[in-house]
């Protein structure tokens, strides 16, 4: 299992704060299924989440594991999914997880990599029936995606292992 790490410790992720930041906003800014931008693509593929009371370390990883089931992905990207650490906010408690993609081949087994950061929220002042929030960002990106709001492609971890195979390049010149 992970360590505990409090929300003031600076070593999490720069990914994990940019994810419980947005977790943060969105208790304080609630946003109605009203609101959402017109024309939103809401068949998105998601699970049914579990209740925040019956969430355990080990049920995030299996729940995590069946959203990404739902992604239209070729088969030869492989995963492991690791649990991180848990931090305590004021209104969440976030259990923080990664998942890191790659494409090993017989001829190329050590391939790059790309992560994808997952954020589990278990809400301190909601009722304790409702499902937890879950949001994800993909490694060096900004933007926060909501599981069942946001159609995964798989272009976006090939891109990351291409920038990441240029930069390499570029620092080998």
């Amino acid at each position: 299992m992970g360590e505990h790490r409090p929300s003031s410790n600076l070593n999490y992720t720069t990914e994990s704060a940019h994810l419980i930041k947005t977790l943060q906003e969105r208790h304080r800014y609630t946003v109605t299924k009203e609101q959402q931008s017109p024309g939103s693509d809401r068949s998105n593929m998601n699970i049914n989440w579990v209740a925040s009371k019956d969430f355990t370390v080990e049920m995030g990883k299996k729940q995590i594991r069946e959203y990404i089931q739902t992604w239209e992905m070729q088969p030869s990207w492989l995963y492991s999914l690791d649990f991180l650490y848990t931090t305590e906010e004021d209104y969440f408690t976030c259990h923080h997880y990664r998942a890191r993609f790659s494409t090993p081949t017989p001829q190329k087994p050590i391939q790059g990599t790309a992560s994808v950061f997952f954020v589990v929220g278990i809400s301190k002042v909601k009722p304790q029936t409702l499902p937890v929030e879950v949001l994800f960002v993909l490694e060096s990106n900004r933007l926060v995606h909501t599981p069942g709001q946001t159609r995964f492609k798989e272009k976006w971890l090939a891109d990351i292992i291409e920038s990441k195979r240029l930069l390499g390049r570029a620092v080998n010149l």
